[in-house]
């Protein structure tokens, strides 16, 4: 069965050319003109992946995303011509996208991490389920099990990708994962020499997680390293 790819992009040539790169690479199109069109089209036909462009008239990507994360935890891809700052990343984490795309991106690298995403959000098959892993103290919980984050005792929205790099640093509590180790088991290997994502995403992750982002109690940089997640404070 092919897997579904939603693309939202106001632009009617882009959509054509997507949609025939996505079919000649075994993937299925759905194509959405506007925001409000993907959202009707998401909660139809539940498509596997979306991909989106951040500019376009009545609702940008950014605002889009806001209504998909209403309703769904569907991977959503940011593939914007707009320039690309952290700041700019940084919006599209608050939106809820779990990757943001500069163009001109080449189909190789754009079909690798299009597979990438989809390998990522593929369920675990019965009787694989991982071994229940969680964290809690008086202030933060984590149960992976049940995708539960809670702080302060109130539950914790994070994207697929801020929880998934969350679960990896709970399940290897106290042990030093190296920038190459994140980007491998998170984003995949695709994305080895993307050092930079690790750390915007571990600033946004802090932002949310700990009391005092500029002096974090849980997530902490081993210098020219990586990162571990502290268990006992």
């Amino acid at each position: 069965m092919y897997e579904k790819i939603l693309l939202v992009d106001d632009d009617p040539a882009q959509l054509r050319m997507m949609s025939s790169f996505l079919h000649a690479n075994a993937l299925r199109a759905l194509q959405a003109d506007n925001g409000r069109e993907a959202v009707r089209i998401l909660t139809s036909e539940k498509p596997d992946l979306v991909i989106m462009d951040m500019v376009m008239p009545e609702l940008d990507g950014c605002e889009t995303c806001r209504l998909i994360r209403e309703v769904s935890d569907v991977p959503v891809i940011i593939l914007t011509g707009t320039r690309k700052t952290e700041s700019d990343i940084v919006r599209g984490l608050d939106c809820g996208a779990d990757e943001y795309i500069y163009k001109p991106v080449g189909n190789r690298e754009l079909l690798a991490r299009i597979r990438a995403a989809l390998r990522r959000s593929e369920k675990v098959p019965a009787g694989n389920i991982p071994k229940k892993v969680f964290f809690s103290n008086d202030y933060l919980t984590v149960d992976i099990t049940e995708r539960k984050v809670m702080v302060n005792g109130e539950r914790l929205k994070l994207t697929p990708r801020e929880f998934r790099l969350l679960a990896l640093l709970v399940e290897n509590a106290d042990r030093i994962l190296s920038h190459k180790q994140v980007l491998e088991q998170v984003w995949g290997y695709e994305y080895v020499d993307d050092i930079d994502y690790v750390r915007i995403y571990i600033l946004h992750l802090r932002q949310k997680i700990e009391p005092h982002p500029s002096a974090p109690e849980y997530i902490i940089t081993e210098p020219g390293v990586g990162y571990y997640f502290r268990s006992v404070n």
